[in-house]
């Protein structure tokens, strides 16, 4: 009986299959889809010299929702969860404000139209960033990273590089993101042997 009750702690853990890379890179989404949106902005702002004023109020309001969605499975209890929600509300709200401030006609007036739009975007990329050292979250901060190396990049290139330039940032993000989620895989199933062996 003792034989047959060591087998099962003899055999390996199966390797990750496609469904756990899978529902990592679903996990990942939103961030790429904010951060490729955020490219899209500066791209057309760069492209037809207007500032896109309610796009960024728009990509401002998606992500204070990730940002709320991001924490949410890890925040328990009906208190601590309307604690999330009112101070992302009251984060997301001053970044608004702030970017409605750089759009008053007495500012606008000292701006060109181009550097409006990397105002806002300078605005989105900082509340991002805060956002995420606030919620300890690597990605909604390296977004914010991403979106804050956008506004030099549109200064200096103007020409395919600035596009490389970015995706190169978002994939060492990713794996980044990726080689985290690794480390902490080891120590899990290290854990389940040391208990299954406690047994």
């Amino acid at each position: 009986m003792s034989e047959i009750d060591a087998q099962p702690r003899d055999v390996p853990e199966p390797p990750p299959t496609h469904a756990g890379a899978g529902h990592f890179l679903w996990q990942q989404l939103p961030y790429a889809v904010a951060l490729l949106l955020a490219i899209a902005g500066v791209a057309y702002t760069n492209v037809s010299h207007q500032p896109l004023v309610g796009y960024w109020e728009f990509l401002a309001l998606a992500i204070g929702v990730v940002c709320v969605i991001t924490k949410w499975p890890e925040t328990q209890g009906r208190q601590m969860r309307i604690r999330l929600i009112w101070t992302q509300a009251l984060h997301w709200i001053a970044v608004l404000i702030t970017m409605n401030i750089m759009l008053v006609s007495g500012v606008q007036q000292m701006l060109p139209t181009p550097a409006t739009g990397l105002v806002l975007l300078t605005l989105l990329a900082l509340g991002t960033f805060l956002a995420g050292v606030s919620l300890l979250s690597l990605q909604i901060a390296f977004l914010g990273l991403a979106m804050g190396a956008a506004v030099p990049a549109i200064s200096w290139l103007k020409q395919s590089i600035f596009f490389f330039l970015l995706g190169a940032v978002l994939l060492i993000g990713l794996a980044i993101s990726f080689w985290l989620r690794q480390d902490g895989r080891p120590a899990g199933a290290a854990t389940r042997a040391q208990h299954q062996t406690e047994a």
